[in-house]
């Protein structure tokens, strides 16, 4: 395995051809070595070959243009904090990262699926399944948007198969805690330009909670990665490649081994307008992560001890303990039992 953190670059994340895959045992293998030493050493890359279409992605960059297009009294009708399974509209500022305001509005949207209130005894993580909120003048938002969440899936499972492989793990071995009931998440974000109080937080540093996270973003920029000298580095817009990081999950999972990287946002300067379009491929909330068999765990070095984000084995909790952080005004609302003593 080539080991990019030896002598690194900064000028831009791994670039990773995931249509190699197809393209004979050779060119194969060079994929998997390249994208051990990537998820190993950085946690994210650069993914093309993806085969996802120009017309493909236009239909979802028109729809959530759109979106942000319409009246400010229609994007509030689908307020989060009326929907107890943190889905809808954000405004401006309501979230949080780190305790800090995120400058930014957001569109929340998972799995269509029914609510699902947890009863005595069942664990709280079950709030987190519900209907998405859509906006009733624009039909086609709900269209594109699952559209995107199945096409994407379908790239996310392809490229977890690969990525195991390249580790020496069985391709197929988390399979079992996807299928019907994983629990996908998308987010239609705009940055609106700088807050204008000095702060320039579009979002804080963060991990993502699950398994891999592909993110769609435009040519503004903004993006920040912090890399193996502890700094937070830019990472260039490629046209039409995904950025992929990978989350707590495979953290936990491999003890270690492959790590999910601090990321965050820089407010775009003065009104510039930046958009992006994150997926994030999740497990069933009731999935428990079992160790990854693979030849290398036994020099993983451990997963990150922060004790202000531990990271748990169970999907539903490391995501439900990001909600109520991320969205105060929700949690306050609907899971006052949830939050833990001031």
């Amino acid at each position: 395995m080539t080991n990019t953190a030896t002598n690194p670059s900064y000028d831009q994340l791994p670039i990773i051809d995931l249509a190699a895959a197809d393209r004979g045992p050779r060119e194969r293998a060079l994929l998997h070595e390249q994208l051990h030493g990537a998820a190993h050493d950085v946690g994210f890359f650069q993914l093309v070959g993806h085969g996802v279409t120009r017309a493909e992605t236009d239909a979802l960059l028109d729809a959530m243009h759109a979106f942000f297009r319409l009246p400010e009294a229609d994007r509030l009708a689908l307020d989060n904090v009326n929907s107890p399974h943190f889905r809808g509209y954000t405004r401006t500022g309501d979230e949080r990262t780190g305790g800090a305001r995120d400058w930014r509005d957001q569109l929340d949207i998972g799995a269509e699926r029914p609510a699902r209130v947890p009863v005595p005894g069942e664990p709280a993580y079950w709030w987190l399944q519900g209907p998405n909120q859509w906006p009733a003048a624009l039909p086609e938002l709900r269209t594109a948007a699952l559209a995107w969440i199945d096409r994407l899936g379908a790239v996310a499972r392809r490229l977890l198969h690969e990525l195991l492989t390249a580790i020496g793990a069985p391709a197929d071995f988390y399979d079992p805690v996807f299928g019907e009931h994983a629990h996908p998440h998308l987010k239609l974000v705009r940055y609106p330009g700088s807050a204008g109080d000095g702060t320039d937080q579009g979002v804080g540093a963060h991990k993502d909670y699950g398994f891999l996270t592909l993110l769609l973003q435009d040519r503004i920029g903004g993006l920040q990665v912090q890399r193996a000298d502890g700094l937070f580095h830019e990472v260039p817009p490629i046209e039409g490649a995904f950025v992929v990081n990978l989350g707590e999950l495979l953290e936990v999972a491999t003890d270690g081994y492959l790590v999910a990287t601090n990321h965050r946002v820089v407010s775009p300067p003065g009104a510039t307008e930046r958009f992006s379009v994150p997926f994030f491929y999740n497990p069933r909330l009731d999935a428990r992560v079992a160790p990854l068999p693979f030849p290398h765990a036994s020099i993983a070095p451990g997963v990150t001890d922060d004790p202000g984000n531990p990271l748990f084995a169970d999907y539903g909790l490391n995501e439900l303990k990001g909600k109520l952080r991320a969205h105060p005004l929700v949690a306050q609302r609907h899971h006052t039992e949830l939050l833990s003593p001031a």
